[in-house]
């Protein structure tokens, strides 16, 4: 693959240069190319394996002994990571260029036959949830090997008085291609292939919504309108995904027997529905002295007696206008990283040295960032859209994070590996946290602490607040659904009855904000997933107060709850350092932080 950096499709073209050499993926690692003779020996290994392994235990499981069940799981598990590294290079190679429709097909045609190959496997989880408690724990009891997997046969059995019969399972197994995941293709790939036209220059969406941070209030306020402009002119597709996503989420979960809508997620993540509860509920209740408070204050910086949606992320007055060129961003996030471990930053070199990283904006990219584990046989990928903002390289921070939580889990095996979606937050928001400390502690003036204090104060919002206001969006959405179709106009209400909640009386919204639901990916692709950014950012808080107050062993235990992925609940790995998210007062230690922080900016003013 050829290494060499594409152009940067920026809004502001002149800073390519300062920006220097943006890396792009290598997917070597996982196959060398579409026509790689090792991608077609894996595809008709996978079809026979699954065929065998159906052939040699559809109806047994019941019969096994401990021996017996090890190598059955160790299958399974093979099986899942030769699925999962196709996959990965389908999907990584599509989010490079999602409007290229070689890739799409690409993407789709490995999905429609992994789909087909895995679809005898469906009865495995049906029969483990099948087998009797006092047999499952004598299995487990006779083996150790085995008994390492019962973290995973417990998430498995938590989904038993959901489970349908085993014909029903399989046709919504085969059925999945054509559901969801068609729909999140369809969003993925429109919203990629939106333009914008901001003063007669034609951006896409990440260079659009780029101007909402840009130091000219007349730049911030075009940028917002064209994005209105557009959105408003696909509101009626983006209302379609969301009410078929919703409906077809609320007809599997009638038949489910989920108690609401959030069930599934909570039981994905592994995480008590009154835990959730607990922290939304702390959040809304702080919204007055974090967000209304904070905002007042930042109306008064930039001499507004109001603020409009383009002002939510305006830099500061004193903020100078730099570039963070690349070597600099990566410079900085491996200081940090270095300085509370050697061995963090160890971890994280090879992403920057072996195209391990996507970084450049280019036309038909993904928008965002994200980090994908792959498989434990290879390594995470990230992807960025990095355009040298302060905000970029606290981006960096965190994708690095979890990079660096997904290498060291990925020791605890395919099915053990991945992390809950409460506690994949974790190494991220702590590695933005090491960054921004750093930057805080070599500060050399007033006005150069008082912007680092602003951005992290305005990224904790955004993680905290604005996801909790995301997640009440989702759950007033899914209720609504239930009682019928919902117009554009119907999901614009739900979203601006909690924005003007979250963000308080400080703003004005114009015509058009209240579209603005229809480009956020969480909503379409994994449905009250947002919650997890504020549990993550909450629990780092936490985390990074007992760090703070010192502990020889603090680092050694924080790489042992790195290493161990998904192998225990987050009551069992928070324990090591006195914290429990259980416990309704803990949220709270998490907001005074970033209060704390706020109380700091107020003082400046005084």
């Amino acid at each position: 693959m050829n290494f060499s950096p594409r152009p940067v499709f920026d809004a502001n073209a002149s800073a390519g240069d300062a920006l220097g050499n943006l890396p792009e993926w290598n997917l070597d690692d996982l196959y060398t190319g579409t026509d790689a003779p090792e991608l077609a020996r894996d595809m008709a290994w996978l079809e026979k394996a699954c065929a065998e392994f159906a052939a040699d235990y559809q109806g047994k499981l019941a019969t096994l002994d401990a021996g017996g069940m090890l190598d059955c799981v160790k299958r399974y598990e093979r099986i899942d990571v030769v699925g999962g590294r196709i996959m990965s290079f389908a999907g990584l190679r599509y989010y490079q260029n999602t409007t290229d429709g070689s890739r799409a097909k690409f993407l789709s045609d490995c999905q429609d036959r992994i789909t087909n190959f895995t679809t005898p496997l469906v009865f495995f989880s049906l029969e483990i949830n099948r087998i009797e408690d006092a047999d499952l724990a004598a299995l487990f009891a006779a083996n150790a090997d085995l008994a390492r997997y019962k973290p995973a046969f417990d998430r498995l059995r938590k989904m038993r008085p959901h489970q349908l019969s085993d014909e029903l399972e399989t046709f919504l197994h085969d059925q999945s291609v054509v559901g969801a995941s068609a729909w999140n293709k369809l969003f993925d790939e429109t919203i990629a292939g939106l333009s914008f036209d901001v003063d007669g220059e034609e951006l896409g969406i990440e260079a659009t919504l780029n101007l909402l941070t840009d130091q000219d209030r007349v730049k911030r306020e075009a940028g917002a309108r064209a994005l209105a402009e557009v959105f408003g002119e696909n509101v009626k597709l983006f209302a379609r995904v969301h009410n078929t996503l919703a409906k077809e989420k609320e007809v599997e979960d009638r038949w489910r027997k989920m108690p609401s809508p959030q069930a599934g997620r909570h039981l994905a993540n592994d995480v008590e529905p009154e835990v959730v509860e607990a922290l939304r509920d702390a959040v809304v209740a702080a919204y007055p002295k974090l967000s209304h408070r904070y905002y007042a204050l930042k109306a008064k910086w930039l001499g507004l007696d109001t603020l409009e949606v383009w002002d939510r992320n305006a830099p500061l007055p004193i903020e100078e206008q730099k570039i963070v060129g690349w070597e600099q961003a990566r410079k900085t996030v491996l200081d940090a990283y270095a300085d509370f471990d050697p061995r963090m930053a160890e971890i994280a070199e090879p992403f920057f040295t072996r195209g391990w990283i996507d970084a450049g904006v280019k036309p038909g990219k993904a928008p965002g960032a994200f980090a994908h584990p792959t498989v434990v046989d290879v390594h995470p990928y990230v992807m960025l859209n990095y355009l040298g903002k302060p905000r970029d390289v606290m981006t960096l921070a965190h994708e690095l994070g979890h990079g660096v939580h997904q290498v060291l889990a990925a020791g605890q095996g395919e099915l053990l590996a991945s992390t809950p979606l409460t506690l994949a937050e974790t190494a991220s928001v702590f590695g933005e946290m090491l960054t921004f400390r750093k930057l805080l502690d070599n500060a050399r003036t007033e006005a150069e602490r008082k912007t680092l204090l602003v951005g992290k104060v305005e990224d904790m919002i955004n993680t905290v607040v604005r996801q909790i206001a995301f997640y009440d969006f989702e759950c007033k959405l899914h209720d609504a659904r239930r009682e019928g179709e919902l117009t554009p106009e119907d999901i614009n209400a739900l979203w601006m009855s909690v924005q003007a909640q979250s963000l308080g009386p400080v703003f004005n919204f114009m015509e058009g904000y209240e579209t603005f639901w229809a480009y956020i990916p969480h909503f379409v692709h994994s449905p009250f997933y947002v919650y997890a950014y504020a549990f993550g950012d909450g629990l780092v808080n936490a985390l990074y107060a007992v760090y703070a107050e010192g502990g020889a062993d603090f680092q050694e235990k924080y790489f042992d709850m790195l290493r161990a992925g998904g192998s225990k609940h987050h009551k069992e790995l928070l324990a090591p350092f006195g914290l429990d998210a259980t416990d309704p007062k803990f949220w709270d230690k998490g907001l005074s932080m970033i209060s704390g922080l706020i109380d700091e900016l107020e003082a400046m003013e005084g």
